[in-house]
């Protein structure tokens, strides 16, 4: 395509403004405290849509927060791309733990990114590889270079879960119909080692609560005569895994797939140093599942977390309690042909049986979705690898990602098409970690890339 490198080196400081001033919004869609923040961000995406070139855009209300719908469609008998991406963003929590205020965007220059990375809330997950999309159809517009038609699907309620999005998509089918779906919402290997996500893990997302005593009781006259919530419920836990950490929730494997010694020997090409690994996150070995290498841990392989812990008294100084509750958050990442709703049906099961005597146990499921992947000889995936192939000179790697996008699940049950992960953000972007960032370089070079992978997928799709 002509012109792509030298409209984005003309726009390059606007294209930069306009990512930095989303960014500074700070809708957090799991805060009440922001839900005006989340409204407005909402208005821009929309505005942003029409100064893309959109002929029809709108904001639809579910019974949360909206989806801002836009498209452009000039001609029927061409391929449909739709376009998906969130603009909400995780809490900042801990805001001591930043460098910089999250929502005020600083780029920095750093060791892996020597061109600056913006640094902020949502800067990589999702609004700046959301943003590349609408740059890149801007590009496309103003240059006459649009091969296709495209639809845009941007909700904001994705890091709560994605409430509202399974009633719009099936309300919507024949206004969501396409060809393929293109998401950015995951990343790739390394700034030289392009990438291309093949498969999901799914997600179950539960709360457990563990009551002992109708109150909180006074640790000496009670201690050693009742059991101790707390105690219980870590004892719980600890339980959940076995001596060679596989997890212990009877029926929890039974559809993992096993996959070949042939596709782990392929996953294994992928450029990957332990000892840089442990560095970076600050860590002397590396901890998992017995018989796998971190990278299939990672991304392969089911697994079972505490999230949150809490309970009694966590104040200054000492209080000699005996806590009557205890609470924990735990997700567990599944594999492709778990069924997030039948493995969350397990873990309540099995959690409420292994509780002791003296304490009742409840667990409330939060929200879930299935794991997914896509094939490597579809349209898609070919038409994405020509594009990376032009962009960084090399063929990109398949891989599978041990993060989790329910809602690709549901566009392929829902809307029976495939979907497409071009994702530029790095592992050691710090998405939903203080410290969030997205480099400059990757945020230009999604809206270099987006634009040849419409070229392709219409010229393979002939």
């Amino acid at each position: 395509m002509q012109h792509i490198q030298s409209y984005i080196k003309e726009h390059k400081d606007r294209f930069l403004t306009e990512l930095i001033d989303l960014l500074k919004i700070p809708s957090v869609s799991a805060d009440p405290a922001y839900k005006d923040n989340v409204f407005q961000t909402a208005d821009v995406i929309k505005d942003s849509l029409l100064k893309a070139g959109c002929d029809h855009v709108e904001i639809c209300e579910t019974e949360g927060f909206p989806i801002v719908y836009g498209e452009k469609i000039f001609d029927k008998s061409l391929p449909t791309i739709l376009v998906y991406g969130h603009y909400d963003v995780q809490p900042a929590d801990p805001v001591e733990l930043w460098d910089s205020p999250p929502y005020e965007p600083v780029i920095k220059k750093t060791e892996i990114h020597p061109e600056g990375a913006i640094f902020a809330r949502g800067a990589c997950d999702d609004k700046g590889q959301m943003y590349m999309h609408v740059k890149a159809m801007e590009l496309m517009t103003k240059t006459n270079q649009l091969p296709c038609n495209v639809k845009f699907m941007i909700e904001g309620e994705e890091e709560v879960g994605s409430v509202n999005l399974s009633k719009f998509v099936k309300a919507n089918q024949e206004k969501l119909k396409n060809d393929v779906i293109l998401i950015s919402d995951t990343g790739m290997i390394a700034q030289d080692v392009p990438s291309i996500t093949t498969g999901l893990r799914g997600l179950s997302y539960v709360e457990v609560e563990v009551t002992g005593p109708n109150r909180d009781l006074h640790s000496g006259l009670y201690g050693g005569a009742v059991a101790n919530p707390i105690n219980i419920l870590t004892k719980m836990i600890a339980s959940l895994h076995d001596e060679n950490n596989r997890i212990t929730i009877p029926g929890f494997y039974d559809k993992v797939e096993d996959l070949s010694d042939a596709e782990r020997a392929e996953m294994a090409k992928a450029p990957f140093s332990l000892e840089d690994y442990k560095k970076s996150i600050g860590i002397d070995a590396v901890y998992g599942e017995k018989g796998y290498t971190t990278n299939e841990r990672n991304s392969i392989r089911p697994t079972l977390d505490v999230n949150g812990i809490w309970g009694g008294y966590i104040g200054e100084g000492a209080k000699t309690v005996i806590a009557s509750k205890a609470f924990a958050k735990i997700s567990m990442r599944l594999v492709p042909n778990q069924e997030w709703e039948e493995i969350t049906d397990l873990f309540k099961k099995y959690f409420e049986n292994i509780a002791p005597a003296g304490v009742k146990v409840k667990v409330t499921p939060h929200h879930g979705g299935q794991g997914y992947v896509t094939p490597i000889d579809s349209i898609g995936y070919k038409a994405a690898s020509k594009a990376y192939h032009d962009t960084f000179g090399k063929n990109p790697i398949p891989q599978r990602s041990g993060g989790s996008i329910p809602i690709v699940s549901l566009f392929e049950q829902e809307l029976k098409s495939k979907t497409i992960l071009m994702g530029f953000g790095l592992d050691s972007d710090a998405i939903h970690s203080p410290n969030e960032h997205f480099g400059v370089w990757n945020y230009f070079k999604g809206i270099e890339t987006i634009p040849l992978f419409y070229k392709y997928f219409t010229e393979l799709s002939k």
